[in-house]
């Protein structure tokens, strides 16, 4: 194969001369077929196109952003409030949230109270995003993760 080669079965030898009287490369394409597929082309513009087609391709990939937002045990409902409203528009531009209850000191005997903390704010986030994972105990911190909910397209 190739722009000016006619389409047909050659033996190695020719297929390399016909390569070599064009100064272009001949590129095994297909060795696994039944008759191995090779093309007469320039074997660099072949590599560059190819970088050019994965970075393309990787371009296209999405990466999940991850916001953190911090409580502690005691916070006022107006603090409740404001974070839950940077949790909302995180979730709506797409990204994950993690919600953290940071214990310190003798703060760590009211677990109960940051793991309602928590709940209360993943019932609040209901209709904007999924909880992933349930309020957890990470040495002096209890997490929540929330993913945003898929937007329906109509």
């Amino acid at each position: 194969m190739g722009d000016n080669v006619k389409v047909g079965i050659y033996p190695i030898e020719e297929a390399l001369r016909i390569a070599v009287q064009q100064e272009l490369d001949l590129v095994e394409i297909s060795p696994n077929a039944e008759f191995p597929i090779c093309k007469v082309i320039d074997y660099s513009k072949f590599k560059y196109d190819q970088k050019k087609k994965q970075k393309a391709i990787k371009a296209k990939v999405q990466r999940t952003v991850v916001k953190e937002i911090r409580f502690g045990p005691n916070t006022d409902e107006h603090d409740f409030n404001f974070k839950l409203k940077h949790a909302t528009k995180f979730l709506s531009e797409g990204a994950k949230v993690k919600v953290a209850v940071h214990f310190r000191g003798r703060t760590i005997a009211f677990k109960e109270r940051g793991e309602l903390l928590l709940l209360k704010f993943a019932q609040a986030l209901e209709d904007h995003g999924k909880v992933d994972q349930l309020p957890k105990m990470e040495g002096r911190r209890m997490i929540l993760a929330i993913s945003p909910k898929p937007l329906n397209k109509k």
